[in-house]
């Protein structure tokens, strides 16, 4: 069900999680530098790029990517590999690093209010499938409402913005609503991050004010944790292309 593209590389396999309202694009201006040490292995989530929509809820449960994660390693014929998670992304990779310790050499992960937020207050689930509810029934314009979805800033290289644009036409409205109703309840990891024994790096873009109370849970929690702070965003990879795959690729040499 989820798109998945293998390059070329000079190491390990890397599986690349993008989040919402991404796509493939959002790891172009990384690829290069990561083969030097890596063979990344990119993927899109259901609703998203060239990825499927189905309409059956157990597609979208986090125990469903994890299974999809393990099937992908197996194919590679990888014993172990490394995952790297954006955002939405983050709680996938973070959940398969919590249920799959022995299949990781290493985690890596970027600003993810997903992953490490408390939540919102708790709500009924029939008040919160009617805001999902809500949300499809405003069609497109609600998809393009969202924080993430991609818009032309110029605050990043043309060819960069010009992708994330392109591939943002491609995502399902309903496959968006879809992983907002069943797999976003299951991707916060802040009640089990003492429990992470994977070597594990949270590469931070220090601009996203909101996140940054969460880093620092996060250094405190985490053992063995460690974090390099760029000078960027929320999409920090993005922001900061080069100290992003320099910091990843000092990190994996460590290891």
């Amino acid at each position: 069900m989820m798109h998945v593209e293998v390059f070329e590389g000079r190491g390990p396999p890397l599986l690349l999680v993008h989040g919402l309202c991404s796509s493939r694009a959002q790891w172009r201006p990384n690829l290069a530098a990561l083969s030097r040490f890596s063979t990344p292995v990119v993927v899109e989530v259901l609703g998203h790029g060239r990825s499927q929509s189905p309409t059956d809820p157990a597609a979208y449960t986090v125990e469903a990517y994890i299974d999809r994660f393990e099937a992908l390693r197996v194919q590679l014929g990888a014993e172990r590999w490394t995952v790297c998670g954006q955002s939405f992304g983050a709680g996938l990779t973070m959940r398969y690093a919590l249920e799959r310790p022995e299949r990781l050499f290493a985690q890596v992960f970027t600003n993810s209010n997903s992953a490490l937020s408390p939540g919102d207050p708790p709500v009924s689930e029939e008040i919160r499938l009617q805001r999902m509810a809500a949300f499809e029934a405003r069609g497109r314009p609600a998809l393009e409402a969202m924080a993430f979805y991609p818009k032309r800033t110029g605050r990043l290289p043309p060819d960069v913005e010009d992708e994330l644009i392109a591939d943002a036409a491609l995502i399902s409205l309903a496959g968006v609503a879809n992983g907002l109703r069943w797999t976003s309840p299951g991707l916060c990891v802040t009640p089990r991050l003492a429990e992470i024994t994977t070597p594990t790096l949270l590469v931070n873009g220090r601009r996203e004010r909101r996140f940054q109370p969460l880093r620092d849970h996060a250094a405190k929690t985490i053992r063995g944790l460690r974090v390099v702070d760029l000078d960027g965003g929320h999409p920090v990879n993005l922001d900061r292309p080069d100290e992003f795959t320099a910091a990843v690729g000092e990190f994996l040499a460590r290891l």
